[in-house]
């Protein structure tokens, strides 16, 4: 499994990405998954920044790995904030208009929606956020 720490700032979510993204592409990963694999990144990293430490800032510790068969991605995101699971929170009504819609989940549903599974666990301490994605 490859591992890398990032600080937990919305900035370095690109970099999260390329970290990602360097060991799909020596996998043949098509690029429309990685597309979606480079949004879930995004939303999930982001959340983890703006609101894991807050206030304080931490540390967000990805690990990926391709299957053998190099056709599946696993991907965990581990970090030491606030106890939080974002599986538990209900999906947003769609078919409301936007007007109407609370505030906060989408991203999280658009997650849940393009990965094909997705585990959380909160297990010494660490928020630990499992994504899996086939192709």
């Amino acid at each position: 499994m490859n591992e890398k720490r990032f600080e937990a700032v919305s900035s370095n979510f690109e970099e999260a990405q390329i970290f990602v993204n360097e060991l799909l592409n020596t996998h043949g990963c098509p690029e429309d998954v990685k597309l979606e694999i480079d949004l879930a990144i995004e939303e999930i990293f982001v959340n983890i920044a703006d609101y894991a430490y807050t206030p304080d800032t931490g540390d967000v510790v990805m690990k990926a790995n391709v299957s053998d068969d190099g056709m599946k991605l696993t991907l965990i995101f581990e970090d030491s904030g606030t106890p939080f699971d974002p599986l538990k929170n209900p999906d947003p009504d769609i078919t409301l208009p936007a007007s109407e819609r609370q505030i906060g989940g989408l991203g999280i549903f658009l997650v849940k929606e393009t990965m094909d599974d997705m585990f959380y666990e909160y297990k010494d301490g660490k928020n630990q956020l499992t994504l899996v994605k086939a192709w």
